[in-house]
């Protein structure tokens, strides 16, 4: 993605726009919070192409760095954003910024049990990055994460805060706040957030649980948390009248609708769908355009 020459305005991480449509450069003024302006979309994705391709690409995988259909979900979503810019975009202090890189973020639990703690993975994709490429990098975040002698930037800044007492960490997670709308935080303290990247995940199907909506939070700048819930039988009704039963994976994406319109966002989901229908797409550099149709 290439970068614009910073201008007065500008954040470290992205470019203020104002060249907009009037309606974008408003919208924040009258409803500045994050958590105020979210929109909600819940997807089924077919699982039948996904456990296909998952079964071919694992024959000589080996078990530790085995494909799943939460990487292809994740980079499909990535190509999406590649392909559909708008989508890294997110409102900060009133005003709309273009990211200059398109960053994924989750949560990892280390172990699972009731009493293992959760880590932070935070890492970039690029305009380039094809599924074996994503899959490497993202394995490799995975199991740096999950491991006990690895304390990631964000929540080794909170372990350090939190030796404070009461009043004062108040005071300073407020200082900490201010800065966060202007773009100011160090990245020691945000460099591994999910909450600042562009796409923040949550796989709770790894953990059993149903697809759910989950809010959007007014610190931070991101504006797209997708939630992957676990795979279920489901009755699919055809547009010529026929009905069949199908295994799918639901999506639940939570966006910040001041960054783009509805049909915008329709024209990201059938992209997504398309990918995952198809995930040999995803082989190809992020970069290669896809044809899809917006399904009415």
């Amino acid at each position: 993605m290439a970068q614009k020459k910073k201008k007065w305005g500008d954040r470290p991480d992205a470019v203020w726009l104002k060249d907009i449509p009037s309606m974008n450069r408003i919208m924040p003024g009258i409803m500045p919070n994050r958590a105020d302006n979210e929109a909600f979309i819940s997807v089924d994705v077919d699982y039948a192409p996904l456990k296909a391709y998952v079964d071919k690409k694992n024959g000589d995988c080996d078990p530790a760095d085995k494909y799943t259909f939460f990487h292809l979900i994740a980079a499909a979503i990535g190509k999406a954003f590649v392909l559909r810019p708008r989508m890294n975009r997110f409102v900060c202090n009133r005003r709309m910024y273009q990211r200059d890189k398109i960053t994924m973020g989750f949560t990892v639990k280390k172990q699972f049990s009731d009493k293992a703690e959760e880590a932070l993975a935070f890492f970039e994709y690029g305009e380039k990055e094809t599924l074996d490429s994503f899959h490497e990098k993202i394995v490799k975040v995975i199991h740096s994460t999950k491991s006990d002698t690895q304390v990631d930037t964000s929540t080794g800044a909170m372990d350090l805060l939190c030796k404070l007492p009461q009043w004062l960490l108040n005071r300073i997670v407020d200082f900490i706040l201010w800065l966060d709308k202007r773009g100011w935080v160090p990245q020691s303290i945000v460099g591994s957030d999910p909450n600042h990247a562009s796409i923040f995940l949550s796989n709770l199907g790894s953990i059993g649980l149903e697809v759910g909506y989950h809010h959007l939070v007014n610190w931070g700048t991101n504006s797209c948390f997708i939630v992957i819930g676990k795979k279920h039988m489901k009755m699919i009704h055809h547009p010529d009248g026929t009905e069949e039963l199908k295994e799918v994976v639901p999506l639940g994406i939570t966006l910040d609708e001041r960054i783009a319109d509805g049909y915008y966002y329709s024209g990201t989901v059938a992209l997504v769908r398309k990918l995952l229908e198809n995930p040999e797409l995803l082989e190809a550099p992020a970069d290669t355009p896809v044809e899809y149709t917006i399904r009415r």
